[in-house]
């Protein structure tokens, strides 16, 4: 973009969101679960502690010792029945099992059926965040259309802008394209 005030404060802007909306989708991806023990598929778990919902790793420390294993050793042990609670409502396909002091969590391989199903849940995914960028990417454009609209900038700065939105816009999806690809990969390697 030109490098007029108002261009200027709104790249910074749509840069700034569109790489939330990248690194909300890599933290999605990061949850997904591949057949391997991973302490990040846990992320999305939020427990009941005390009446206020918290996230699993707020309340617990959580290590991947093996290749099929978690475990998850509560701060406060008089909530080891409300962690493992969380952790089979957490729609992951995981049976957690209590010893009195440490939660195991096997990790089971995953059959084919449950790999398609990873790969259809990795797409919407994706097009959610695509959408994200996209609707970011429209917020941008109308910016520019309103600064053209207000004479702040010329009609040759619009249509520079305006393509430099949409190759920031095809470069950010196309990261979180090649993130998703990678990912699909791993989910549907068997181990």
């Amino acid at each position: 973009m030109a490098d007029s005030a108002p261009l200027k404060e709104i790249r910074v802007q749509l840069k700034t969101r569109m790489d939330k909306a990248v690194g909300d989708f890599r933290k999605a991806m990061a949850g997904v679960r591949t057949g391997r023990a991973n302490v990040h598929m846990l992320d999305n778990v939020n427990v009941d502690y005390y009446g206020s919902q918290m996230p699993l790793n707020q309340v617990a420390q959580v290590h991947a010792p093996e290749a099929q294993l978690i475990t998850v050793q509560p701060f406060d042990p008089s909530q080891l029945g409300a962690i493992e609670k969380a952790i089979r409502a957490g729609d992951m396909g995981l049976n957690p099992m209590n010893d009195g002091k440490l939660i195991r969590v096997p990790v089971p391989a995953l059959t084919q059926e449950r790999r398609q199903d990873m790969v259809k849940h990795l797409h919407r995914v994706l097009e959610e965040h695509r959408t994200a960028v996209r609707n970011i990417r429209r917020d941008g454009n109308d910016a520019i259309k309103k600064a053209l609209k207000d004479k702040k900038i010329t009609e040759d700065e619009e249509k520079r802008s305006l393509d430099e939105i949409q190759k920031l816009t095809d470069g950010e999806i196309k990261k979180m394209e090649e993130m998703s690809k990678g990912k699909e990969k791993e989910v549907l390697e068997l181990n």
